[in-house]
């Protein structure tokens, strides 16, 4: 049996259930979306390990095969069930789970290595979810997690010009509900989730009792760059952080 979800969780599965299929295939094609621009320089920022790692809403499993590369055993979960049988069917990790971000089903201190992978903007109660990547994180571990970069969710940049203008929608500050729908190369994603300022997953964080050890706002690679990622070479897309647990 499951745990209990909460409404916020009950939520995200609903959205991600609905759209699984579109998810996979999105994330499937090669080059379509921006992971494949940033990919090279997310390995290397996770680095090589032989520990046990766990991927907190692993979707069809594309970051639990990076880390299969990079030497990790991976434990891949995800509360929706098609995503961890896509993950499976792709032989993505070592063991799965269908399980919530806020009630992962593993005992304390079992992981050498948490991943959240652009997972906390789909999750409603973040300092719960990172409550459980702390409760089952090993002394001396750490939380990988990558973000949309808080101030992109605020605004874009205008027209494609080198000198395009950012433009902010609406106020930074504040916890809101997004949907969107992106269309490209025959294929869609509906899109949904909450944006919030970086001042509150760092709050979150340090309730849970983790510190950040590393932070990077990444460029996408020159090759691959497609057209569209090449004003995210002024400006952040991606906020990526490392923590590990306080001392005490």
């Amino acid at each position: 049996m499951l745990p209990a979800m909460s409404e916020g969780t009950a939520t995200d599965r609903r959205h991600w259930t609905q759209f699984a299929r579109e998810w996979i295939a999105w994330a499937r094609s090669p080059g379509h979306d921006a992971f494949w621009s940033y990919r090279r320089t997310l390995v290397d920022f996770i680095g090589r390990g032989t520990g046990e790692a766990l991927e907190v809403g692993c979707g069809e499993g594309r970051i639990s095969r990076e880390l299969k590369n990079l030497g990790y055993r991976v434990t891949a979960t995800d509360v929706v069930e098609e995503f961890v049988e896509a993950a499976r069917e792709a032989r993505s990790a070592h063991a799965y789970a269908v399980a919530g971000a806020n009630a992962l089903p593993y005992a304390d201190g079992a992981f050498d290595l948490v991943v959240a992978y652009n997972v906390l903007m789909d999750v409603e109660d973040v300092p719960g979810a990172l409550r459980e990547m702390r409760r089952v994180l090993r002394p001396g571990g750490r939380v990988v997690i990558s973000l949309v970069h808080p101030l992109r969710n605020a605004g874009n940049l205008e027209g494609g010009g080198p000198e395009a203008p950012l433009v902010l929608r609406g106020n930074y500050y504040g916890r809101r509900r997004f949907e969107g729908i992106e269309k490209r190369d025959g294929l869609q994603m509906h899109f949904a989730g909450w944006s919030q300022p970086l001042e509150d997953y760092v709050a979150a964080l340090a309730q849970a009792g983790l510190a950040i050890t590393a932070l990077r706002e990444p460029v996408p690679d020159q090759t691959p760059c497609p057209d569209r990622l090449k004003p995210w070479r002024r400006l952040p897309l991606f906020l990526w952080l490392e923590a590990r647990p306080l001392a005490g």
